[in-house]
């Protein structure tokens, strides 16, 4: 059955841009920083945003509309110390609050009550991934520099299939988000090739299906990857929105909507036909306006919605929104990123929904 989801960004894993009421007044741009920059302080108040930026009845709201799973991102730091050292860090050796691992096991529980499907997914990894903010370390891409990186993220990836093998909501683990495109291909595959051996130790491929990024490179540089019947129940994972390369930021409303409806959907016609396995959109939104969610990027910070009157932007929301799904239903599933942000509705699947953008029922 195909998967419905949203992601439940900046939970487990800060996100700046998504949150900003917790960075205020700080310099802070990441989760790491953030810790590092609070100390003390950081534990009482990374573990009241646990207890009140998703609840229980939040599962139950994303349920009732017909969702049926949810991508959870996390560190490498979820089981607490120790975790290799990185001069981000200061003096603390392990600046990260303690306790999120207690988060995600009643994260699984509340998705087991109200029928979701579970996706852990290593959103940040050691030494950092990708240079971004959601990979813990802004503007540090190290995590392929030292085998110690290495051997931790197969570490914690290995522990949760562990800890979750006999769970009922345990559908996948995704093994690493993002991994920036000049991480070698050579290395990122051989990590991939473990990450699949160290999680099939523990959960059986009838169970739980074993995620892999694309790391922003051609679908071409996978062909004849983890192919089965050696490697079962493989996924293989894109993220796509149009807010960050300046053609698409440049482009019209109608330029956004052909894209998504022909382009996309030709697109994944193409990657399921070439790869051979599953394909997901695991990351996807309605987000056009780079500013609202870039810590980066230089402008000018133009878009297609710019001009337009409010009843015109619904109408295009409710466009854009809709030739995704129709081009994300060529996938074996999509998961919208985000569920809830505090300041950008665009990328608030909640928000999507009580607007109109998106559609309130997905079964």
């Amino acid at each position: 059955m195909a998967l419905r989801g949203v992601n439940l960004g900046s939970w487990l894993l800060l996100e700046k841009w998504m949150v900003p009421s917790l960075f205020d007044g700080l310099g802070a741009t990441d989760e790491t920083s953030w810790c590092a920059e609070l100390g003390a302080a950081a534990t009482e108040r990374l573990r009241r945003h646990w207890q009140e930026f998703i609840t229980r009845d939040d599962f139950a709201w994303i349920a009732e509309r017909g969702i049926d799973a949810v991508r959870i991102p996390v560190g490498h730091w979820i089981f607490g110390p120790p975790y290799p050292y990185h001069r981000s860090y200061g003096a603390d050796r392990h600046p990260f609050v303690t306790g999120g691992i207690d988060v995600l096991d009643r994260a699984l529980d509340w998705a087991e009550t109200f029928g979701l499907r579970v996706m852990i997914d290593l959103h940040a990894a050691p030494g950092c991934q990708n240079g971004f903010d959601n990979g813990g370390i802004k503007d540090v891409v190290e995590w392929h520099t030292k085998p110690e990186y290495l051997e931790h993220s197969l570490s914690v990836i290995e522990r949760l299939a562990e800890r979750y093998r006999a769970h009922r909501a345990l559908h996948a683990i995704e093994v690493l988000n993002e991994p920036r495109w000049d991480v070698p291909t050579d290395y990122l595959k051989a990590y991939y090739l473990e990450a699949y051996a160290r999680i099939r130790r523990h959960c059986p491929a009838e169970q739980v299906a074993v995620v892999f990024h694309d790391g922003f490179r051609s679908r071409d540089e996978y062909r004849g990857f983890l192919q089965p019947p050696t490697w079962r129940n493989v996924i293989f994972d894109v993220h796509r929105y149009q807010c960050f390369e300046r053609s698409d930021i440049d482009m019209d409303i109608c330029g956004h909507v052909r894209k998504a409806a022909c382009d996309w959907t030709d697109e994944a016609r193409a990657i399921e036909a070439a790869l051979g396995i599953p394909a997901i959109c695991g990351e996807w939104s309605l987000g056009l306006d780079l500013k609202v969610v870039s810590l980066w990027a230089e402008g000018p910070f133009t878009h297609a919605l710019q001009q337009m009157d409010r009843f015109q932007q619904d109408a295009a929301c409710r466009a854009y929104g809709a030739s995704q799904l129709i081009a994300f239903a060529r996938y074996h599933g999509w998961f919208f990123w985000s569920y809830r942000t505090e300041t950008t509705p665009a990328w608030s699947f909640r928000d999507c929904v009580e607007r109109g953008w998106l559609p309130s029922r997905y079964y």
